[in-house]
């Protein structure tokens, strides 16, 4: 029982699978990465196995009343948020797991992950599955994340091999998504590009042919910038695909740079079971994935040797650090690289965002620094006059003017900047926006966004929403302010901005998190004295400005 202002216990975190006595892999691989990203692992034994880092010498498969026994003594006392599951040994254990998940699932329904585990890392087999116990545990999973060799594996390809080639990966992932409707995380470590690692995310409802590059998506001679600090060059998305895409198509490529280490044992569990804590900590599926990429990426570049075989990962922390992001790319809007956004001339600060010429003409004499007009059910003419007058107005004021969307409009009339949300990054003209010396800011909502835009480098990144809010219908969650400092910490000297539900209450706690802007809405337009809360917020700006300068 919870008493006083203990913190909330971590949520639960279900692995079941096979032991490995080498501690590489497997349940101790799984509870590390659990542990580590803030999770309580709850472990379920499938096999013992008996192996070092060099052999898998034999595998010992509990029977189905000792797995049984084991997820009936847990479910009465440690129900899970989440469900990863591993190393199955034989199809009896499959079918008696995959049973319990559909009887148990009625009474709640915790995301269950199924990283498919049929090889050791010296190619020992460890599972041996029937297609039968395959469809039918397919049948109680959410999420599956396969490696090429255990695509071919489940799709019952015709040669039990790992696809060669983009074409053979899709058509193996079209026959599998014909008994498995869920999600995918394919996972492309043993794809032959020697210079980037990228894994294919498929959601639930795609369609099943993404047309993809699973691992030419981006030029073989520019590896991926996921540190995007180190001005090293980033992807470009390959001219290479011939499929035709469906427009709905919601498919995503997560690349990150190809470490070279031998100390590599234990990276399908440690990513699966990452997924499965990010899940658990309340992050959406694409997020989840992002963090799960990141954490292995910095457990890849701490790997040690363990004997005289490969070596075990080592354990990472939380947040994730921007070298090691995965750059997010959806298939079916892609972003350029390489563009270079003019920066900010002086600091944000309190930025209002209002929707008419008027409130920016009453706004503007009240020492504001930055502004953002955003203009909605207007006429194309109330358009245009409203941004050429707001244009000429901040100019004269030297504010900082970014316009909402309409980025044709700022680029005639020269505005400061212009502000994008991430249904529109595909549609602008990035490259003329760039060019043209026009700022850019753009709105994310969590990490996979984030992932997406860091190698653009905007002029600055909104992120949000970070309170409950009225403004307009959000699509995620509010993100919290533990979560906002963890954002700006991974935005690096990038500029970052605060939006969503913020007001004179709740002010001095955003900016407590580093972040360099706030946005408001209707903390001002809504106010009974706008003017009033403009001098309240721009007050706690302020003070806390002094209180750091103050301190160095």
């Amino acid at each position: 029982m919870r008493t006083g202002n203990l913190p909330a216990p971590p949520p639960l975190v279900w692995l079941i699978g096979g032991s490995d006595s080498g501690g590489s892999s497997g349940i101790q691989a799984d509870l590390k990465a659990v542990n580590a990203l803030g999770g309580h692992g709850c472990s379920v034994l499938t096999a013992i196995t008996a192996q070092n880092s060099q052999q898998v010498s034999a595998v010992f498969s509990v029977t189905p009343t000792q797995l049984l026994t084991q997820l009936d003594t847990l479910y009465t006392d440690l129900k899970p948020s989440t469900i990863k599951i591993g190393q199955l040994p034989d199809s009896t254990i499959a079918i008696t797991l995959a049973n319990w998940l559909e009887n148990h699932r009625r009474e709640g329904k915790p995301l269950v992950i199924w990283d498919p585990v049929f090889y050791a890392s010296s190619g020992a087999p460890l599972s041996e599955l029937s297609s039968d116990s395959i469809r039918q545990l397919l049948k109680v999973v959410d999420i599956l994340t396969p490696n090429l060799l255990e695509l071919a594996y489940l799709s019952q390809a015709q040669n039990a091999a790992r696809a060669v080639n983009d074409d053979q990966a899709l058509t193996q992932l079209h026959a599998l998504s014909q008994y498995f409707q869920g999600d995918i995380l394919l996972k492309g470590g043993h794809a032959e590009d020697s210079q980037t690692c990228t894994d294919l995310w498929r959601p639930c409802g795609s369609v099943e042919r993404t047309g993809a590059s699973l691992s030419s998506q981006f030029s073989d001679k520019t590896p991926l910038a996921t540190d995007c600090s180190s001005q090293q060059p980033s992807p470009e998305p390959s001219t290479n695909t011939t499929q035709q895409l469906d427009e709905q198509d919601k498919a995503c490529l997560v690349s990150t740079y190809r470490l070279s280490t031998a100390h590599n044992r234990g990276t399908g569990c440690t990513l699966a079971s990452a997924l499965a804590t990010a899940l658990a900590l309340g992050y959406a599926k694409e997020d989840a994935v992002v963090i799960a990429r990141a954490y292995l990426q910095q457990a890849l570049r701490s790997g040690y040797a363990t004997g005289a075989g490969a070596g075990c990962l080592g354990v990472g922390s939380w947040p994730p650090q921007q070298h090691n992001l995965p750059h997010w790319q959806e298939i079916m809007a892609p972003l350029p690289q390489k563009l270079s956004f003019a920066r900010l001339l002086q600091p944000i600060g309190i930025y209002p965002v209002v929707d008419d010429l008027q409130w920016l003409i009453r706004l503007l004499p009240l020492g504001v620094q930055t502004i953002q007009l955003r203009l909605k059910n207007k006429t194309t003419a109330e358009l245009e006059q409203q941004i050429k007058r707001a244009t000429e107005l901040c100019r004269d004021y030297q504010i900082q003017l970014f316009i909402n969307d309409h980025w044709q409009l700022a680029l005639k009339y020269q505005a400061f900047g212009v502000h994008l949300g991430q249904e529109d990054l595909a549609t602008a003209d990035l490259e003329t926006i760039a060019e043209s010396g026009l700022r850019l800011g753009v709105s994310t909502h969590g990490y996979a966004e984030l992932a997406r835009v860091l190698p653009l480098q905007p002029s600055y990144i909104a992120l949000g929403h970070i309170f409950p809010t009225q403004t307009k219908q959000m699509p995620s969650a509010p993100q919290g302010l533990k979560r906002l400092q963890d954002y700006v910490q991974l935005c690096g000297s990038l500029p970052t901005v605060a939006i969503g539900g913020i007001d004179t209450t709740n002010i001095q706690s955003v900016l407590q998190t580093g972040v360099q802007g706030v946005a408001v809405v209707s903390a001002i337009i809504g106010a009974a004295q706008p003017e009033k809360a403009l001098a309240q917020l721009q007050h706690h700006c302020h003070h806390l400005r002094a209180e750091h300068r103050g301190k160095l």
